[in-house]
């Protein structure tokens, strides 16, 4: 048995069942809204699904598949897991695990502007892995905040195939598109409802409940080079820090489009925070010095 569960559904392409502001926040960080959404969704598949879950059944939890920057699913889906433990010790069940899709590509390109064809043509190349010996005789529930084509639930579809894991499993979202007549890149309409410069990130980065996400980090480094060199100088070491390790963990520091942003602020580290004197130049940019790091 295989579920798919929206709380949502979207069949105006001009009114939403919930706040787009909110969501636009949320997939450029905003952890209060991904808290939300999180706890609305537990709420929702546990009201929905609450006969069929059982002291037999060992949840596992996958987030959308992602490399080492999370998405912005993984935080909504944490919020998910919490309030779901919740119910799930009151009655006397074990907690669900939680596992994770590995993913062994990035790219650039804005997913959400996208058709259905050429959402397929992007992905079809990625390389994903499941724990399949981890995984085995447990009920799984993969979480993601929109489903829009369903393309990304087939590669999953696909890769329980190839796995030959044949277990329950619920494919759950926050909102669905249900209406074939509305065009696939609603989802940028939403991605950049109230978040469509830099102006307007700013204060979605800079509120305590930030968390950095794929979409936000990327969207940093490819800004107009001179809004982005503002900004920054307006943020904190700590974030600048944490923004820079994002960028290294995803190897988007070698990417063209994000080269230039990201040299500026390993520069940039270097000159206020002594340590980043373990990153050095070389002529195909930045790198990782190690040995002068250990030195150091």
């Amino acid at each position: 048995m295989k579920d798919v569960y929206a709380l949502h559904s979207i069949v105006d392409d001009a009114r939403f069942p919930f706040d787009p502001a909110a969501y636009s926040r949320f997939k450029f960080g905003d952890g209060a809204a991904a808290e939300a959404f999180g706890a609305a969704l537990a709420a929702g598949f546990i009201a929905t699904y609450r006969n069929r879950l059982s002291e037999n059944d060992q949840l596992v939890v996958l987030p959308s598949p992602y490399t080492s920057i999370p998405t912005a699913s993984f935080h909504m889906t944490a919020a998910f897991i919490k309030v779901l433990n919740r119910y799930l010790c009151m009655n006397g069940i074990n907690p669900a695990e939680s596992a994770k899709i590995h993913r062994f590509k990035t790219y650039s390109i804005d997913y959400g502007a996208l058709d259905m064809e050429s959402r397929k043509a992007l992905i079809i190349n990625d390389k994903y892995h499941l724990d399949k010996d981890f995984l085995l005789g447990k009920t799984l529930i993969f979480t993601d905040d929109i489903r829009i084509t369903g393309s990304h639930e087939l590669i999953i579809r696909n890769l329980l195939q190839r796995y030959e894991l044949g277990n329950t499993a619920y494919f759950l979202y926050y909102a669905q598109l249900q209406n074939g007549n509305i065009h696939p890149n609603i989802e940028n309409k939403l991605n950049y409802y109230s978040v469509h410069s830099l102006q307007s990130l700013e204060p979605v980065i800079c509120s305590p409940s930030f968390r950095f996400n794929t979409r936000v980090v990327k969207y940093l480094l490819h800004a107009p080079f001179a809004e982005y060199e503002q900004l920054l100088m307006k943020l904190t070491p700590a974030f600048l820090q944490e923004l820079a390790d994002c960028c290294i963990s995803n190897n988007y520091h070698q990417m063209e489009e994000y080269r230039k942003n990201a040299t500026f602020l390993f520069d940039h580290l270097q000159k206020i925070i002594p340590s980043w004197q373990s990153i050095c130049k070389k002529e195909n940019g930045p790198i990782l010095n190690y040995q002068n790091s250990l030195l150091a």
